[in-house]
């Protein structure tokens, strides 16, 4: 049962232990009241995870063969129903960006890189609102330092060297779709992603398409071995200094594999799509 309070304020909460559903009443905070309006938003999208998790494996139960047929399945309708929350979350903080409420909603999100542009006006908004409280700033501080590498905006330029030493700028590239790909050799599930890449660059390579692999290696033989045995035909840079690399501290790069793809003109139009995703999106949008 989430609950803001302020200093002074006197709150009574009633609610049944035993409701699988959260039912609850506050009274005495007017943001724990508006919070509870979000949570039985939060309640209702949870109901349908639940009723879909106990659907899939009844349906496994009787045919466990089906598995991962079933999981293809089930799995938009998962996303579907996340998706709908999202959106129901978001619209809820533009509301309540007055009160903790809305900063709750917001931070309830589980994939921020998919609502990063509405997440960071959001957070523009409400950072002077709550100058004193913590978790505020620091989701504020958070969102506003990916903005520079959020979509639609420019990709920040830099420069890096191949294997052989030859320097190459990313706006060497302007010209073509690029999809900008954080990677390693000791990254395993990287390297169960190359594939899906290769095949993507020899489908897209003759139109308007590469890829500019930014490892971070510290080892260069592995770096080249990894090249080399997972047939990655691209251009490659790094400055084998691992999550010290300054591009990845540019791009704000915490985990990987992580990935861009920018426009001709280096715009940001996406950011970690990841194989059939990925195609998908590449096939829409090379042209």
């Amino acid at each position: 049962f989430p609950l803001v309070a302020k200093n002074g304020d006197e709150l009574q909460l009633s609610a049944n232990i035993t409701d699988v559903n959260n039912s609850y009443t506050v009274t005495g905070s007017d943001d724990s009241e508006k919070l509870k309006e979000f949570n039985d938003i939060s309640t209702k999208y949870v109901k349908v995870y639940r009723e879909l998790g106990q659907e899939f494996e009844k349906e496994v139960e009787k045919n466990p063969a089906a598995k991962d047929s079933l999981r293809n399945t089930f799995m938009p309708r998962l996303q579907s129903n996340m998706d709908q929350f999202a959106e129901e979350a978001l619209s809820f903080a533009q509301k309540n960006k007055d009160n903790l409420a809305g900063f709750y909603a917001a931070s309830s999100i589980s994939d921020p890189v998919k609502y990063e542009a509405r997440l960071i006006k959001f957070a523009e908004d409400i950072k002077p609102k709550f100058p004193d409280n913590k978790a505020v700033q620091s989701f504020a501080d958070r969102m506003l330092a990916v903005k520079p590498v959020s979509i639609g905006q420019v990709a920040p330029d830099f420069e890096l060297s191949t294997p052989e030493g030859k320097n190459v700028k990313l706006s060497d590239l302007r010209g073509k779709y690029v999809l900008l790909d954080f990677w390693a050799s000791w990254c395993g599930p990287c390297r169960q992603e190359n594939p899906n890449l290769v095949k993507l660059y020899q489908s897209l390579k003759n139109k308007n398409f590469t890829i500019l692999g930014v490892s971070l290696d510290d080892d260069k033989n592995a770096w080249l071995k990894a090249i080399k045995d997972d047939k990655l035909t691209w251009t490659h840079v790094s400055d084998l200094k691992r999550w010290e690399s300054r591009v990845a501290s540019l791009y704000r790069v915490d985990g990987i594999p992580a990935s861009f793809v920018l426009d001709p003109e280096g715009k940001i139009l996406a950011k970690n799509l990841y194989s059939t995703e990925l195609k998908d999106f590449l096939q829409k949008t090379v042209k």
